[in-house]
């Protein structure tokens, strides 16, 4: 089985009551490692009324230890979340697990603590100079994020033929999707060749480069036997209407998107797979999943049963991967 280390996320959340509620369903696939000292997981199993497993793997010497506080935005709580994180890939950049999954954490305490970094995907790209990109979803559908964590207004601008055009072939060959990807134009109604807008045109230089390069790179079809084989399927599609890209006569076509903005991707996949997403990590030296939702402050430490599906999904993307 593969051995995977599990970052912690933020202990004022509910990352450690999944880790320990689901330590049983995992560990019949993988071998987990949880990046968490055993005097934390005392005090958080103590607070969650939680059993703690006898073959539940911990590491010592994270971070300084300090009192969890169900609910609380605080430095020390971010600060253990990011130590964390960072045991967990020096695990894997060490060879010493096959991936990493990490649990909730919360971007503002990891701003009172310190950390530079908006989140994992910023850390990662930083951790090995790659260009790691965002990939949410699940087997049903996949959603790329071309920009991430900016202000709407800097998306326009952040659209260029060349970057583009290098996401899209990075995502093609990390991916591996099986079927022609579909590849959400910028404006409404896709710009309606330029009267409402001219951000298609950029996107659609890098759709042609994009397939270009991938239709050599796969070999092209001799001109000698065209008679008997067939064109192959271009990678991806050209602009499509961002509005009706998620119906279900056009999901009907694609299993993976690439959306240009946060909102214009997840807004659909979470209101289609919500419970279900996860968070992949392309493009990197290393396999990385995570659950796709927060730490869940409201319900932490409240004996409340949580939905763990995206978990389970983390975990199973890493074993079929």
């Amino acid at each position: 089985m593969k051995k995977v280390a599990i970052s912690i996320g933020d202990l004022n959340g509910i990352g450690i009551q999944l880790a320990l509620e689901n330590h049983n369903t995992i560990s019949k696939n993988v071998i987990p490692i949880y990046c968490i000292d055993k005097a934390m997981l005392e005090q958080a199993a103590k607070k969650l009324q939680l059993n703690i497993p006898d073959d539940f793997q911990t590491i010592e010497n994270i971070a300084p230890t300090f009192d969890i506080e169900a609910g609380v935005v605080n430095k020390e709580s971010g600060a253990y979340a990011y130590a964390s994180f960072v045991k967990a890939v020096e695990l894997a950049r060490n060879k010493e697990v096959d991936a990493i999954c990490t649990l909730p954490i919360h971007k503002k305490a990891w701003e009172l603590a310190g950390v530079k970094y908006k989140g994992h995907t910023d850390a990662l790209r930083d951790f090995f100079d790659a260009e790691a990109i965002m990939m949410l979803g699940c087997s049903k559908m996949y959603v790329a994020l071309f920009t991430e964590h900016i202000p709407l207004k800097e998306v326009a601008k952040s659209i260029n033929e060349k970057d583009l055009t290098r996401f899209l072939i990075d995502f093609y060959h990390t991916a591996k999707p099986t079927k022609q990807v579909g590849v959400l134009g910028l404006n409404p109604h896709a710009g309606d060749n330029g009267v409402l807008g001219d951000e298609e045109i950029i996107i659609q230089k890098a759709i042609d480069n994009a397939n270009s390069t991938l239709r050599q790179a796969q070999g092209t079809v001799d001109n000698q036997d065209r008679s008997t084989v067939s064109e192959p399927v271009e990678a991806y599609s050209n602009p499509l209407v961002p509005d009706i890209a998620f119906t279900p006569r056009v999901r009907a076509n694609y299993t993976h998107y690439i959306a240009m903005y946060h909102d214009q991707g997840l807004a659909p996949l979470k209101a289609l797979y919500f419970d279900e997403g996860i968070n992949v990590s392309l493009n990197l030296p290393i396999l990385r999943t995570s659950v796709d939702h927060g730490t869940a402050f409201d319900v932490a430490y409240k004996n409340i049963k949580l939905n763990n599906l995206s978990y389970i999904n983390a975990i199973k993307y890493i074993v079929n991967n």
